[in-house]
């Protein structure tokens, strides 16, 4: 069988090619698309993407705002900061970097962005209009995956997808957008039983458990598509890479596969944001 490795860093340069020229027009009236980020507290991996989304995000001619609040930070400190951001005119896109700390209420500050700068698809609003089939910007993830789906020409109608994995970012979402391109989906979880049966039937798997090396070869169906959106320590997906290879037609690695265009998709509806506020004005 023929193997197609899912190579996310093509996918994610198509984005950023196809967003140049529109960054370009927004500059000439007089509009830099601006992505705020807010990092609460001092995790180094968290940080790390931060700055990876502000160095992307220069590389096409954006503007990026970091905020780094501390560790110590309430929920009602951190609302003031999104909402003097949700009033700012010159700021696109809002991204709150997760996790926070524990005595935050992420959900309530997922909540307070403004849903015009909600480019990362957090807020329950965005999540409702992802699932109901109008969402302008869903999670960036589940956008990533869908947009490798598109890319390869990957067909999704009548299809089986099994998705493992129920975050609200990531998990739900992505069932939701696989189900509207007509998709029959099963979402599974920690609590699902015969987990490796069901995984069996899937046409298109998508992994997003948060393991290391989960999902095993022998549960992979002759000829499905695996797509891996975890990322672990050192690397690793949450896909048995080598294993799931052999009986997979085609598979997303770890790293260079569903990551670079996850972050494409943030700069996309940073611009997207962008153009809408300048429609608005």
């Amino acid at each position: 069988m023929e193997k197609q490795i899912l190579d996310g860093r093509l996918v994610a340069d198509s984005v950023k090619n196809s967003l140049k020229e529109r960054v370009e027009n927004l500059i000439k009236k007089g509009i830099t698309p601006c992505l705020a980020t807010i990092l609460v507290g001092d995790d180094p991996s968290s940080e790390t993407y931060v700055n990876m989304k502000g160095k992307a995000c220069e590389k096409l001619g954006m503007k990026s705002i970091k905020i780094h609040l501390s560790k110590e930070t309430s929920t009602e400190e951190l609302l003031e900061t999104i909402q003097k951001l949700n009033e700012d005119d010159t700021v696109h896109g809002i991204l709150l970097q997760h996790p926070v700390p524990s005595q935050i209420d992420e959900r309530k500050a997922f909540d307070a962005i403004d849903i015009r700068k909600d480019v990362d698809g957090v807020t329950s609003f965005g999540y409702g209009q992802t699932a109901l089939g109008f969402g302008k910007f869903p999670s960036c993830t589940p956008a990533a995956i869908m947009k490798i789906l598109d890319y390869y020409e990957i067909p999704i109608e009548g299809k089986h997808a099994v998705v493992i994995g129920r975050s609200p970012i990531l998990g739900k979402p992505v069932s939701a957008l696989l189900l509207n391109e007509n998709a029959t989906v099963t979402t599974c979880h920690s609590r699902t039983t015969n987990l490796a049966e069901i995984v069996k039937l899937a046409d298109i798997v998508v992994a997003a458990v948060g393991k290391p090396n989960f999902i095993q070869g022998d549960w992979i169906k002759p000829g499905a598509v695996v797509l891996d959106a975890g990322y672990n320590k050192g690397n690793i997906g949450d896909v048995d890479y080598e294993a799931c290879l052999v009986n997979s037609s085609a598979i997303t690695p770890v790293p260079g596969g569903v990551g670079p265009v996850t972050i494409s998709m943030l700069l996309k509806h940073t611009v997207d944001a962008a153009e809408e506020s300048l429609k608005a004005n």
